[in-house]
């Protein structure tokens, strides 16, 4: 009795009570009701008084100026660890997604808001722009409690807990967001981007993209995958995201995930199949089929290729190319391992191969193939120029139909037709044909609606299919036509 009558005596002590119950109570609610597979939507508010008084805060707060200052409330922090999952569903299931309860300010600023700029996002921070909501409690005559909302600073790397709000300012939805997005209206274009899709669902875009075709901007590149991405949404503030990359002039399967949460489990998943590979030779839930037309005859019908890569400078002191290193001790070395099996051997000298890259190095088949088996990629005039400087185009069979050698413009200043082994000039002969994924859609489901650890046991696995492209089907119509 004493205890109560000294809890209602002592002001204080009932006010930290009620402050507390009321952030537990606020940061329950958040994360019951946060839906994280899709990047939360920001709230625009009117003011910053339409969310009850967001007065002064003390150490270091700010005083809100109630009725003037408009804020962009983001949605409460709730935290699904995709690394987690993606780890899980990499060891051949079990449980996943029990991941770390904080996260940094930054991190969830730039989830929520993926069309600002990281340059702005920064700069922000740096301005001491970004705010987090304190929930404290006012104790009436009555004794109920009632939310007292105060903003305070927060610094980029400052870690969140459930519940957590974040605020900016309003303007930047006039500013960046406009100046992110490129607007696209060609109706052509659109048509032929979406015409690439060979499979779309609520987590991942699959493209067959065409040779030629950059998948990252850079300088002199006007037009690339992660530029146009936003083409492939029809009404969405969320453009896809990059996943994996492709070389400008290889084709095939290219991923991209349509949120930030599907994206970062599927690049765990690409970094989990590294990890494995080199860890124990297994791949267990990503596979990665490529097709290429090679000069030369490897000397074994298939083996596994296991070469460090190391960068190295060329003459010019600006260009760089990647090499084979006898030793991976050196810091600047990755261990590459690529799987190969010979489809066809042909009696001009060319050989259509398999290749299965267990690793995931920037230039790796290129190399194995160039460097390792002794047979460079038809096309490949950076590790194949010795190669090339010999090189004696095909004559074209009578069965071929002209009309798929007239070279013909489409969008984006891409050109098809021509390019095959018939030319003085052939286009590089490397096609990702097929890729295995785990379904992502179903597991981001399970990993949002558990409230323990889902089990990610029974994932189907996803294959995707590329066709051939036109330059590589003409050169496997020639080499078959001259066998006959």
């Amino acid at each position: 009795m004493g205890l109560v009558n000294s809890f209602r005596s002592n002001k204080r002590l009932r006010r930290t009570f009620a402050s507390m119950a009321a952030l537990l109570y606020l940061r329950r609610r958040a994360a019951a009701a946060a839906l994280a597979g899709v990047a939360p939507r920001p709230q625009w508010l009117a003011t910053a008084a339409r969310r009850g008084a967001l007065g002064s805060g003390d150490d270091g707060g700010e005083t809100g100026e109630r009725g003037k200052s408009p804020w962009l409330q983001l949605p409460p922090f709730a935290p699904l660890d995709a690394a987690a999952a993606a780890r899980a569903i990499s060891r051949g299931g079990g449980e996943g997604g029990d991941g770390e309860q904080g996260a940094t300010a930054i991190k969830w600023v730039r989830r929520c808001c993926p069309d600002l700029p990281t340059s702005l996002v920064q700069k922000l921070f740096r301005l001491r722009k970004v705010k987090k909501n304190v929930v404290t409690a006012e104790i009436s005559s009555a004794d109920a409690s009632a939310e007292q909302h105060r903003l305070r600073r927060v610094s980029a790397k400052d870690q969140l807990m459930p519940g957590d709000i974040l605020f900016l300012p309003v303007n930047l939805k006039e500013s960046s967001v406009a100046e992110k997005t490129k607007k696209f209206d060609n109706r052509n274009e659109i048509n032929f981007l979406r015409g690439l899709e060979i499979y779309k669902d609520e987590a991942i875009i699959v493209v067959n993209k065409p040779p030629g075709m950059p998948v990252q901007g850079g300088v002199g590149i006007k037009n690339s995958i992660d530029v146009l991405a936003s083409m492939f949404e029809e009404n969405s503030s969320e453009a896809p995201r990059l996943v994996h990359r492709l070389d400008r002039d290889c084709s095939g399967v290219l991923v991209l995930g349509r949120n930030q949460l599907s994206t970062s489990m599927l690049h765990a998943i690409f970094r989990e199949k590294t990890a494995d590979a080199l860890a124990d030779g297994t791949q267990h839930v990503l596979q990665r089929k490529y097709v290429a037309l090679v000069i030369g005859t490897p000397r074994h019908p298939k083996g596994l290729l296991s070469a460090p890569l190391a960068k190295i400078l060329l003459q010019d002191g600006k260009s760089e190319r990647l090499t084979v290193r006898a030793s991976s001790n050196a810091a600047s070395v990755q261990d590459a391992l690529t799987e190969y099996r010979v489809i066809e051997s042909c009696p001009q000298g060319y050989t259509w191969l398999e290749l299965f890259p267990r690793t995931g190095r920037k230039h790796q088949l290129r190399v194995h193939c160039a460097e390792v088996l002794g047979t460079p990629i038809v096309g490949d005039y950076k590790y194949g120029r010795q190669a090339h400087q010999k090189w004696m185009p095909l004559p074209l069979p009578r069965t071929i139909d002209e009309e798929l050698l007239r070279k013909r413009k489409l969008p984006f200043g891409l050109v098809v037709g021509g390019g095959s082994i018939a030319e003085e000039q052939p286009q590089l002969h490397l096609h990702c044909k097929q890729m295995v994924l785990p379904d992502v859609s179903v597991a981001l489901h399970r990993l949002q609606s558990s409230d323990v650890n889902p089990d990610f046991s029974d994932l189907e696995k996803l294959n995707f299919v590329a066709p051939l492209p036109l330059h590589m089907r003409l050169s496997w119509e020639i080499l078959k036509s001259l066998k006959i």
